[in-house]
């Protein structure tokens, strides 16, 4: 797809964000079908706005629409450092879907007074404000503002400090007065019951669990008819549209069951429809939608609301068919316990395709891979279905080249000429391994519970995942596959992957904080525990600044796969305390004088440490009769008016 003369890949930037724009490459070629297919799905993909909202905190709608209600008022001064400072802290609650940060969870500090806010808010429409019944100006105040400015009242939204009641720490809506020993018994008590243990549902996934005042749990189910109703009755809308135009009876199947289940909540229903989509192989137009991944609830088991609309990007996807075609070969060749491996590895796909829509807990900021199913049962008996976003990988990689990033944080121009050579390809192939197989290996002992890792289950999945595919990188495997071009090109990966653990992701820390959020944890491990165990790789002082050398990469590699066995064998196991204690020993604390030096230089070449995307506008093209004739692409939106559009055409819960 030729690139539109007005198509900008990075827009703007505030607070430690840059936005940017993805393109949909080869959307033309698409049939006039499968395009209104796509216009339908991302619809239902957008109405799920509101639920991630509330789902990261409980006054994260009201908030937003208060500060929105300032921000859009034509007869307030702007130029001001106030207002600007506003402007800075609404742009970044839509970025995080509410007050928290998205990586880090711990809550913006505004940069304006509540005498500010207070006095501005007086002079606004109140009716385009989200007051309660007979509520004044002065009491919607009292209301939010301890929420806003106080920074000990609900200050993070998911917490993983250990020792603590890590739900009654935690502002995620997912739980109401309830305890974290409370939850857990909870939710054991329905694993013990279910009279399929062999299939158990994921229980809690698409549930707020409520304490009564008489001291009795509950769960208030997500659906049409009960919480989030008005959410999903749109997505709903929008999916018996899309079943309409879909390309096949696979998928009309699948959307049904997804349809079903919103309207009942039955989790069984979700295992269906999980399997259904697995074995939806034979389309071009492919989507997830729904309650999803569980990193942001503090013990696993909730899921965020998230949409993806995406379409296959047919040639790059003959990398990722050649991997999933061998799956067999990797797996026999893992070096882990035999017990832990599985001895048929099944239903194994893979496709590269490009996203057409972000919504929910997937925007602004989105995953470049992602494999589903999670149920561990679902992967074990029917596979698992991975995709790596290719238009997102190429928006970041166009975005990071010629920054100067690489020339602060790489130790030498050999390892950096390496890097330029190598880097982008041996990344998306780690990608691919990583949600292809990674996530799909192995096996979990019989009788294990699938949540036995509890809080540190997130870490230890993606530490499994990172360290299958950095294993099998290396492997002389891939360039027999033609999947690298010699044996040296996994050096680039192993080098940038060592450094990023070790060193650059500090930046994405806020000073005296610890590490919290579960991929950063992985890769923290990984670096660290390899940094202890061997002398293939050393931190180095040159010119005051702090540098990873490494010696020997073939001895990372075997490294690399002690750790791996080690963490399937705790995967496999079910060992909780080995698994706490690996988080807690590698993944965890952060030097401080070292985390002072990153930030330091992080500054130098003036980079954003996170990245974000602004989703191109989906116009529908009709006739006189109103029929849809094609679809047109508008990348020019800005930031604030699509956030802004969104909070005005898709709201549905305030």
């Amino acid at each position: 797809m030729a690139t539109a003369p007005d198509f900008q890949y990075s827009d703007e930037r505030f607070a430690d964000v840059q936005m940017l724009r993805y393109r949909l490459d080869c959307f033309e070629q698409l049939t006039l079908r499968q395009k209104e297919f796509i216009f339908y799905l991302s619809q239902a993909t957008l109405f799920g706005r509101d639920i991630t909202f509330d789902q990261f905190g409980k006054y994260n709608l009201r908030i937003r629409r208060t500060l929105e209600a300032v921000y859009t008022d034509p007869h307030l001064p702007r130029d001001n450092d106030d207002f600007r400072a506003l402007t800075v802290y609404l742009k970044r609650i839509w970025f995080s879907n509410g007050i928290y940060h998205h990586y880090g969870c711990e809550k913006f500090i505004p940069g304006f007074s509540p005498d500010y806010l207070r006095q501005v808010l007086k002079q606004v429409d109140a009716k385009r404000l989200p007051l309660a019944d007979d509520q004044s100006v002065d009491a919607l105040c009292d209301e939010l503002f301890p929420v806003i400015f106080d920074p000990n009242i609900l200050p993070k939204r998911v917490n993983k400090a250990d020792g603590k009641d890590l739900v009654a720490t935690s502002a995620c809506n997912f739980y109401q007065n309830v305890t974290q020993q409370e939850a857990e018994t909870f939710y054991a008590e329905k694993k013990q019951e279910c009279p399929t243990p062999e299939e158990l549902p994921s229980f809690g996934l698409n549930t707020t669990l409520v304490k009564d005042n008489d001291g009795k749990l509950h769960e208030e189910v997500w659906t049409t008819e009960n919480l989030y109703a008005n959410a999903l009755r749109h997505i709903v809308f929008w999916l018996e549209k899309a079943k309409a135009v879909a390309e096949n009876n696979t998928q009309q199947e699948v959307i049904d069951l997804l349809i079903q289940y919103y309207r009942t909540g039955d989790l069984r229903l979700f295992d269906q429809y999980s399997i259904a989509w697995l074995k939806m192989l034979d389309s071009r137009v492919d989507f997830i939608n729904g309650f999803i991944e569980v990193y942001g609830d503090p013990l696993g088991l909730k899921g965020s609301w998230e949409g993806l609309v995406e379409y296959v990007d047919e040639m790059a996807t003959k990398r990722t068919e050649t991997i999933s075609s061998n799956a067999q070969w990797f797996e026999d060749h893992s070096p882990v316990d035999p017990r832990f491996r599985k001895p048929v590895v099944k239903g194994v796909s893979a496709r590269v395709i490009c996203a057409a829509m972000l919504g929910g807990d997937e925007y602004p900021s989105t995953a470049i891979g992602i494999n589903l199913p999670n149920a561990d049962w679902i992967r074990a008996k029917y596979g698992s279905k991975s995709i790596t976003i290719s238009n997102i990988t190429d928006a970041y990689n166009r975005a990071a080249h010629g920054n100067g990033f690489k020339e602060e944080f790489v130790i030498d121009n050999a390892t950096l000429s390496l890097i330029e050579k190598y880097g982008d390809d041996c990344d998306n192939l780690h990608t691919d391994l990583h949600e292809c197989l990674g996530h799909g290996s192995g096996q979990l002992l019989q009788g294990v519970d699938a949540d036995a890792l509890k809080s540190y289950g997130n870490t230890i999945e993606e530490a499994r995942a990172d360290l299958f595919a950095l294993y099998f990188l290396a492997d002389k495997k891939l360039v027999e596959l033609g999947l690298l071009p010699n044996d040296e090109a996994y050096k680039a990966e192993y080098y940038s992957y060592m450094m990023n653990g070790l060193l650059t992701q500090l930046v994405r820390i806020e000073p005296g904080r610890q590490i919290e959020e579960a991929h950063m944890r992985n890769r923290a491990l990984i670096a660290r525990w390899c940094l202890a165990h061997g002398k293939c790789m050393e931190l180095v002082q040159q010119e005051g600044k702090t540098f990873l050398r490494l010696h020997s990469y073939e001895e990372l590699r075997q490294l690399v796969a002690t750790l791996l066995a080690e963490i399937q064998r705790i995967k496999s196991e079910g060992d909780y305390e080995a698994a706490r204690k690996l988080v807690e020993d590698y993944a965890v604390k952060i030097d401080p004088q070292l985390h002072e030096e990153i930030l330091k230089r992080y500054e130098k070449p003036n980079l954003a440490p996170y990245k974000g995307f602004i989703n191109p506008w989906l116009k529908p093209i009709t006739d006189a009769e109103g029929h849809i004739t094609d679809i047109s692409i508008d990348y020019t939106e800005s930031y604030d008016h699509q956030m802004l559009r969104y909070s005005t055409d898709y709201r549905t819960l305030i």
